[in-house]
């Protein structure tokens, strides 16, 4: 191992600022006022506070990516490697957003292969040198993970590209994914080198790495993860097509914190776990939170930024000045729309020069006075693909110049080669017009390095002879489907498919006037400054503290082999019932009530025969014949269906419609909660339900005596979801003025009498035993759902005022949050329990009911 706990202070040898250029000129606001927004709005109290919990001595974040935020060159004489901080890393920019006294460590693969032999000498030198922990992948792992199921299989998914042919694609390969899953073992064990898991964050970085945030999770419970992903999340039509689908989704889960760059994103990622995980989501004071084996998952959303002072120090350098006056002159009298992309499948290159052809087609007026200059950035993969791409790219160009062009005039100005960020940086402050026209990209920051280059800086200014107090201006052309794009609000939004409409909107671009130019300008200015990449990061790390505040506050419990580990997140006195503790209690009292759901109780929720089994009647009978025993079936399902079912229990309560009906045994007359209960709200009711009926899929009402239901369980997750709130919402108000209540269950919207719940029957029970003298000295309440957490507050609240407390066993079905100090895993266990306490009635022959 490179570097144990013991030798941790070693990671303090580096130290000062790692960057050479200046830090974002403005102070970082502090106060975060809706999801994914942090407010300008900063007064010396709230900016102190936080300011404090933010500036924790010895904080430290740790950065964990694909790759270091490192550049390396190799002597060709000596053979040594030379590193140095690679100032364009976004990884190494958004150290700007955290505390100055925060340590920041970065984990990840270098770009280039490392002996074996040095391996140990590199590493100790990056971490003293620049606080960084390489990951030595095997060039053959590298290969499959990378380049492999990374390049093959995530990134055109994730992009919308399905492999239904192999010339779309490679179809998934289980040695890729063992080789994904072996990689991100070895960037967890780098973590777990570093790491101090009670103080440490821990940031993980795009979709390399999804399933790191389980490994994490099995070895240290209580890890403060987050993660961010900086590419598309694809619908759940695209992604469930993934055979790992749920081991990635489950290993997202495992972080306390996940962030996109759009509501799009986020939303695909939440329908997937609605769709394939039945996990349900709600806004929690203005944050998303994801409810999940009692841990809440907290979704960011926030688009990252550009890191102003690095693009402010390109735009002063005398390298952006020369080539500025160079681009000038080339271009002189002409007007530059400037394109600048990857060379990869999704980028839309060609979509955008079929663009300009049209536009030159339309108007031939504008041949000689616009020119298209396209760099084009290496491509980031290999394959036969990215060939076909470029080929069509240079085809294209050819054909249009040809066609358009003339002795001195080019239409499109191809720039294939490597350049440096000073060069590009004075085509962003020449060019008129910028344009973005990806099928499909994760965010993009050209749109916004664009905008910070067109606001110029004093010294291109003065070498192009620009005043400073000359209005800016800048267009832009963005494609809808990138991240970017909903931050824009003034750029020409465009499908890259339609090449009319993009043809179009380069016309519009070019022909707008000066001051609307400038409008639009300043507007895109203004945010893209303000949030500035050290925003992003200062945002993300903000929210992270937030969402891991509550871990020590709750018992953590692992479950699950392999990639389906998962943390149960409960209340510290929380715990199992066991049948000895319950028995034993239940043997050394005398006067006992005993509240029993029926549905995900006795039997499975999931069953579609819900009769009871002879063994369950069995058991209810063993307990009620004996004397000492009141025992009450609660639920939600009519009065006929339940006392059909247990005509055979002579001495059993039954609590049918959640307790509008009621009666203590067989032989008594059923009690009605409300004696002139109005039901008229049925006829108002009903034909709302049924309307929502007719136009969800899968839905149906159940008609009772004392209420209505409509079941969505069988509906489409979302549509169903939706229409639940909608129903919910339009009952409220056409019911506002009757006598009932309307609510949202577990995929049900129900209408009842206002005053009916199963926490009154259980009020009501106590209290009539209280009246007659027999109070219970033992309390067992046993349930499943969201109605009987009523249940397990009132059978606490009804004894607190009793001379003498009883034994009080409230226990929920399932390991959830829940009121109930208890649980069981599931019917099976509760069905254990029962029969535990009846071998006990019957072996005291003495308490037998007389039959």
């Amino acid at each position: 191992m490179m570097l144990s706990r013991s030798c941790i202070s070693l990671l303090d040898l580096a130290s000062g600022d790692m960057m050479n250029f200046p830090h974002t000129p403005r102070n970082l606001p502090r106060v975060i006022t809706v999801p994914g927004i942090i407010s300008d709005i900063e007064d010396e109290s709230t900016s102190g506070e936080l300011n404090i919990s933010l500036s924790k001595p010895q904080e430290r974040i740790i950065i964990v990516a694909n790759f270091l935020p490192l550049n390396c060159q190799k002597d060709l004489e000596s053979g040594k490697l030379h590193f140095s901080l690679d100032e364009d890393s976004l990884y190494l920019q958004m150290k700007d957003g955290f505390s100055a006294k925060a340590n920041v460590i970065y984990i990840g693969s270098l770009k280039i292969d490392v002996e074996l032999s040095k391996q140990d000498e590199i590493a100790q030198e990056l971490l003293e040198k620049f606080n960084c922990v390489p990951t030595f992948l095997s060039p053959e792992i590298q290969k499959r993970f990378y380049h492999g199921f990374c390049k093959q299989h995530l990134w055109p998914l994730f992009h919308y590209m399905l492999p239904m042919c192999p010339e779309l694609g490679n179809r998934f390969d289980r040695v890729l994914w063992s080789a994904y899953v072996s990689a991100n073992k070895v960037f967890a064990d780098k973590v777990m080198e570093v790491i101090n898991p009670e103080e440490d964050y821990v940031w993980v970085q795009d979709y390399h790495l999804m399933v790191l945030p389980t490994i994490l999770r099995r070895r240290f419970n209580r890890v403060k993860l987050g993660f961010f992903l900086h590419s598309p999340f694809p619908s759940s039509e695209i992604y469930r097509t993934l055979p790992v689908r749920d081991e990635i989704l489950k290993a997202l889960l495992n972080a306390d914190l996940i962030g996109f760059h759009t509501f799009d994103y986020a939303r695909h990622f939440l329908s997937c776990c609605s769709r394939m995980l039945g996990l349900n989501y709600e806004s929690k004071r203005g944050y998303i939170g994801l409810e999940y084996l009692g841990r809440t998952i907290y979704i960011k959303i926030l688009p990252v930024g550009v890191h102003m002072g690095r693009l402010k120090s390109a735009l002063n350098h005398c390298s952006s000045a020369a080539k500025a006056i160079e681009i000038q002159k080339q271009f002189q009298g002409k007007r530059i729309i400037l394109g600048v992309d990857d060379m990869d499948i999704f980028k839309g290159i060609s979509l955008k020069l079929l663009a300009l052809e049209q536009l030159l087609r339309q108007r031939p007026d504008l041949q000689g006075q616009v020119v298209m200059v396209q760099i084009m950035n290496p491509a980031r993969s290999t394959g036969k693909d990215v060939q076909e791409v470029k080929k069509e790219v240079y085809s294209t160009t050819d054909r249009i110049n040809e066609t358009f062009g003339f002795p001195g005039y080019k239409p499109v100005i191809l720039i294939d080669r490597p350049i440096s960020f000073y060069e590009k940086s004075a085509y962003y402050a020449s060019a008129e017009c910028c344009i973005v026209n990806a099928v499909r990209d994760g965010m993009n920051l050209i749109p916004y390095k664009y905008i910070v280059c067109r606001q110029g800086s004093q010294t291109i200014d003065d070498a192009l002879g620009v005043a400073a107090e000359t209005p800016r201006t800048s267009m832009l052309v963005v494609s809808e489907f990138i991240g970017c794009s909903p931050s824009l609000s003034g750029a020409i939004r465009v499908n890259p498919w339609d090449v009319d409409a993009v043809a179009d909107a380069l016309n519009v671009a070019i022909t707008t006037s000066a001051i609307e130019k400038q409008l639009r300008h300043e507007k895109h200015y203004r945010y893209v400054s303000s949030h500035d990449v050290a925003y992003w990061a200062h945002s993300f790390m903000q929210d992270l503290e937030r969402s891991c505040k509550d871990h020590y506050r709750k018992r953590c419990w692992g479950i699950g082999f392999g990639l389906n580990f998962r943390i149960l997140s409960l209340s510290p006195s929380f715990r199992k019932l066991s049948v000895e503790t319950l028995v034993s209690s239940y043997k050394r009292t005398n006067r006992r009530a005993i509240f029993l759901d029926y549905d995900g109780t006795l039997v499975p929720q999931i069953s579609i025969n819900k009769t009871p089994s002879p063994h369950v009647i069995s058991v209810l009978n063993d307990l009620c014949n004996d004397s000492s025993n009141t025992v009450f079936l609660v639920s939600g399902r009519g009065r006929d269906s339940l006392s059909g079912w247990f005509s055979q229990c002579e001495n059993l309560g039954i609590a049918a419609e959640h307790g509008y009906f009621m009666r203590w045994s067989r032989a008594a007359t059923w009690e009605t909660g409300r004696l002139e209960a109005d039901f008229n709200w049925k006829r108002i009711a009903e034909p709302v339900m049924t309307l929502y009926t007719e136009t969800t899929d899968g839905s149906y009402v159940e008609t009772k005596e004392s209420a209505l239901v409509w079941h969505y369980q069988d509906a489409d997750p979302d549509f169903g979801s939706f229409q639940a709130m909608e129903l919910l919402d339009h009952l409220e108000n056409v019911l506002s003025n009757e006598p009932v209540v309307v609510k949202k269950g577990q995929h049900i919207v129900e209408v009842k009498p206002q005053g009916v719940t199963k926490g009154l029957v259980a009020e009501k029970v106590l209290s009539t035993l209280n009246e007659g003298g027999k109070l219970p000295d033992f309390v067992l309440c046993i349930g499943d759902d969201r109605s009987d957490e009523d249940m397990f507050e009132s059978i606490t609240t009804s004894v607190a005022c009793s001379s003498s407390a009883p034994e009080i066993f409230a226990c929920t079905v399932g390991q959830k949050p829940s009121k109930a100090r208890y649980y069981l895993d599931d019917t099976i266990d509760v069905l254990t329990l029962l029969q535990g306490m009846a071998a006990a009635s019957n072996s005291n022959p003495s308490c037998r009911r007389e039959i």
